[in-house]
């Protein structure tokens, strides 16, 4: 990692800390009202061990199920530049790709990620396979209709992260099902990882489609 990408994770680290100060002082009903604003990362240790896994898996084909403000997508880009592959990054806000976009730029990742504008149902749908790594990171009662949509496009060994298993709360319940759901499928070992807010991780073995 160079120091353009640490410049750049920096000033995202520098953000979320200055907005985790203004969401605790605020009612949660207003923060819930207003959490598009607010930088809801995965933070450096989940960063580091995406970047580990993909580099490691060599993973060329990167998906990215919720762009946000592109924190995990510089992670990402940068593994990919590892591994000459590249990350399509999936999100229906314009302005939190925008602002990623930008953020990739800066780090000198911008020809290792691409960025798909819509539902990610939709788009995921459109997207040809196979998929060598996905992040799964958007509206939680989402996660299950994605997975479906990624499951059979998965490449041999292909890997699935699902962020927020354990935390916020009141996700818990499409944290479980998705939990569930990805564990009765045929052919994944799966396992619940004690990093950030819960890391769902998943993997998919070759053959199991066939």
């Amino acid at each position: 990692m160079n120091a353009a990408v640490e410049t750049v994770l920096a000033d995202y680290h520098e953000r979320a800390e200055a907005e985790h100060k203004e969401m605790e002082a605020r009612p949660r009903e207003e923060i819930r009202r207003r959490i598009d604003e607010f930088l809801i990362y995965i933070g450096p240790t989940v960063g580091r061990f995406l970047h580990a896994l993909v580099t490691e898996a060599e993973a060329k084909t990167i998906v990215e199920i919720g762009t946000s403000y592109g924190y995990s997508t510089v992670w990402l880009a940068d593994a990919a530049r590892e591994t000459g592959g590249k990350v399509v990054s999936l999100d229906v806000h314009a302005g939190k790709q925008d602002y990623a976009r930008k953020s990739l730029a800066k780090a000198g990742l911008a020809d290792y990620a691409e960025f798909r504008l819509g539902d990610a149902r939709q788009t995921l749908a459109a997207l040809d396979g196979p998929f060598d790594f996905v992040l799964v990171d958007l509206w939680k009662d989402l996660y299950v209709p994605c997975f479906e949509l990624c499951y059979p496009k998965l490449a041999p060994g292909a890997f699935v992260a699902a962020d927020n298993m354990t935390y916020p709360e009141y996700a818990r319940d499409d944290a479980l099902a998705y939990r569930r759901h990805v564990r009765a499928k045929p052919g994944i070992e799966s396992v619940l990882l004690p990093l950030g807010s819960g890391i769902e991780l998943s993997r998919y073995q070759s053959g199991a489609l066939s």
